[in-house]
């Protein structure tokens, strides 16, 4: 009996360290963006004193600092907090499913979908402002049951989906492509920061879709964050245990495409977001607990602190898809190369 309530309390123990680790990352993450956010207040161009910043965020009207508070600095730290938890949200939760750091909206196609769409819109129809954003979540959404039909025989394997993706996303790249050869000048420009991924120009009212995404489509996926955790151990294991592998899988994808796709709608496709989110949260939680929060805040991170780099620490001002997207391309090279030298799946 000695043995048996000794081995108990190990386990019970393990147990309670893990998830006391995985809490402090969470509680240093929520610190990292919290100071981040509060920097883009007080420091871009110019300095604005921590005193004005609190005045103007409760309403006061104060000469300068409203303006570069209220109607600059507060939109674009919002804008790109949400999208960077839309974006890390959405991504992990395709890698946990899949059990692949490969499958990620920018890999498999639903980014590309919604560019397509957006560049449609903006250079044949020559929409603008709501409407594009309109064009680029039923286009994500209609890319993400396209690739899961074609991928779809006996289930959907993880490999073939993400083959599948690869395909589509390289003809909706083409179509882009062609588009962008016969634009005019006056919608090319817009049509290339919106392909760049930016928070330029970011307003208040734009949070309010990604708001609606992360209340619905982010509860849906926390919900079945023991799901995910689940069918990281195999379909067959999955079932096994109880999961109903199949409508979870739907109830996933939907969650994920409509959080993404709102976020490029509104962000447009910010590069590796997604990609990188996941990976760098599993390398800090490891197996303690779920990766979807983690991971939402790295989002938030990379988009923030990536638009701030680009901004204001570069001689030169870059958007933030550009950042994010140096960072994001030489882990793509690495997993690559890691996957082919192992001769193995990655």
């Amino acid at each position: 009996m000695t043995v048996i309530s000794s081995t108990i309390d190990f386990i019970i123990d393990g147990r309670q360290r893990r998830a006391r680790k995985r809490r402090v990352i969470i509680a240093v993450l929520l610190t990292l963006l919290a100071a981040t956010i509060i920097l883009t207040l007080l420091l871009g161009q110019s300095f604005t004193p921590p005193t004005d910043v609190i005045r103007v965020l409760l309403g006061e009207d104060i000469a300068g600092a409203s303006f570069t508070v209220w109607q600059l600095r507060l939109p674009r730290a919002v804008l790109a907090v949400l999208a960077g938890l839309s974006f890390g949200l959405g991504g992990v939760a395709f890698q946990l499913m899949l059990r692949n750091p490969l499958a990620s909206p920018d890999v498999i196609g639903i980014s590309s979908g919604a560019s397509a769409a957006a560049i449609f819109a903006i250079v044949v129809l020559s929409l603008n402002g709501p409407m594009v954003s309109v064009f680029a979540v039923f286009a994500g959404l209609g890319i993400a049951l396209l690739v899961y039909i074609l991928s779809f025989r006996n289930g959907v394997a993880g490999t073939r989906l993400i083959l599948v993706g690869i395909g589509v996303s390289a003809m909706l790249e083409s179509f882009i492509a062609y588009i962008l050869s016969n634009a005019p000048a006056w919608t090319l420009q817009e049509a290339m920061r919106w392909l760049t991924g930016s928070v330029n120009g970011a307003q208040l009212g734009q949070a309010l879709p990604l708001v609606l995404a992360l209340s619905v489509f982010g509860s849906l996926l926390l919900n079945r964050s023991r799901d995910l955790e689940v069918l990281r151990l195999g379909d067959d294991t999955a079932a096994a245990l109880g999961v109903r592998v199949a409508k979870v899988r739907v109830i996933i994808i939907v969650a994920a495409v409509g959080m993404i796709a709102c976020a490029t709608a509104v962000a447009g496709p910010i590069a590796f977001v997604a990609f990188l989110s996941g990976p760098i949260a599993s390398r800090l939680v490891g197996n303690n607990g779920s990766l979807l929060i983690p991971a939402a805040l790295i989002g938030a991170l990379l988009v923030l602190g990536g638009d701030y780099f680009g901004q204001f620490v570069l001689p030169t001002r870059y958007p933030v898809g550009v950042i994010t997207g140096a960072l994001g391309a030489p882990y793509l090279i690495f997993l690559i190369i890691r996957a082919n030298r192992s001769g193995g799946s990655l």
